[in-house]
């Protein structure tokens, strides 16, 4: 693989080392400077929907000025919001700080596009290893993250973890410089000339919308049970401890297979690695609901992260081929939004969710999306060998 997909690999990596970071810090800010208890979560909140509002501007504008202009002005976006927070920390400015969040969220939605353009610098025969090498970066980001949350907390002495921000300042910074190394193709500067198709054509094409579809449950249902799961241990009378091991076993499970991913979708083709995927979410789910002891909790979650890393890599290389070139800003936006919007709803409605109805009832309510998406694309798959 070429020296641009793996300088993008790391740019990703960077990228998902703040978010680690910002998960970690910024629920405990909003609880030690937020006016009210109904306000301790709006900051992350406030973060989704910024992720959630760039995702349709993001690729639009990468589709306008090119890749490399676009991830550079969302980094810009994320310094700026990075620096905010620490001038708001500074002041205990509650509001200010949510502003500064809604910003980072923004500079992530531009973020998101790194698996996109790793498959416009590599080879045509190369797009799926491509895609699960720009995802690889999230090894380093799990070791880097929480370590990087840990040892920030020293830099300051008010205990507003001021330090955390500052690191944000220096991954977006890095980030940009190394962003200015990469080549990206020409084409990548200058929209096509050839008008694009209205969103309601490009959704017409094959594979489009059950690729998108797929990519949106994976990332769903993962967000929804990892985020569900602290809470669900606690409630089982485990420690903060114990679930912070779980989830860093599970984001190992997210991020060590797409060494190989790419290898496996090339040899038995992206619809059985998103049926292998699916059937990985069934097996984490069924632990869940069989018992609720460390060892269920673990291997779930390892489960649940290597079914997500199979389905959303294969529904993202399938995304990349069910579009014509000159309509790909317009197809990345409609599917970044869709599958972050999601993400966003899942975000914010799993906490009240497993508090409401209960681990296993959350884990049977998300059950029959993932089984639509094995019936899908197990037809899918029968039609392709029946044309074929």
């Amino acid at each position: 693989m070429n020296r641009n997909v793996w300088l993008l690999s790391l740019c990703q990596a960077l990228l998902m080392t703040g978010n680690i970071l910002l998960i970690s810090v910024i629920g405990l800010i909003g609880k030690q400077i937020a006016p009210s208890t109904s306000m301790i979560t709006l900051p992350v909140a406030l973060q989704f929907l910024g992720l959630m509002a760039a995702t349709i501007p993001a690729s639009l504008i990468s589709g306008k000025l090119g890749r490399k202009r676009g991830f550079s002005i969302g980094n810009m976006v994320g310094i700026t919001g990075a620096s905010l927070a620490t001038y708001a920390l500074y002041q205990q400015q509650f509001y200010l700080f949510c502003f500064a969040t809604f910003l980072l969220g923004i500079g992530i939605g531009f973020g998101t596009l790194y698996r996109f353009a790793a498959i416009e610098v590599c080879d045509e025969n190369a797009r799926h290893r491509a895609i699960s090498i720009s995802m690889a970066g999230g090894v380093l980001a799990a070791v880097l993250g929480p370590n990087l949350a840990i040892m920030s907390q020293e830099w300051s002495q008010d205990g507003l973890y001021i330090g955390a921000f500052a690191s944000l300042i220096l991954l977006n910074i890095f980030a940009l410089i190394i962003l200015q190394t990469i080549q990206f193709p020409e084409t990548s500067y200058h929209s096509s000339r050839e008008k694009s198709d209205s969103i309601g054509e490009i959704v017409k094409a094959p594979n489009f919308i059950v690729a998108v579809f797929a990519a949106m449950v994976s990332y769903a249902v993962m967000n929804i049970l990892m985020t569900a799961t602290p809470l669900a241990m606690i409630g089982c009378g485990f420690n903060f401890t114990k679930a912070a091991g779980v989830i860093e076993w599970h984001v190992l499970g997210m991020f060590v297979p797409a060494f190989f991913t790419g290898r496996l979708i090339e040899k038995f083709g992206a619809r059985h690695v998103i049926l292998v995927g699916g059937l990985l979410f069934v097996a984490c789910i069924a632990i869940n609901i069989h018992g609720q002891s460390i060892w269920h909790f673990r291997a779930a979650l390892v489960l649940l992260g290597v079914g997500w890393n199979f389905m959303f890599i294969a529904a993202t290389g399938m995304f990349s081929q069910a579009y014509k070139e000159k309509n790909k800003a317009k197809a990345q936006a409609f599917n970044e939004f869709v599958v972050f919007s999601c993400v966003t709803v899942t975000a914010l409605l799993s906490g009240w969710l497993e508090s409401t109805v209960g681990w296993q009832n959350l884990n049977l309510y998300v059950l029959p999306f993932v089984l639509m998406v094995i019936v899908i694309f197990a037809v899918n798959a029968k039609q392709s060998r029946v044309t074929a």
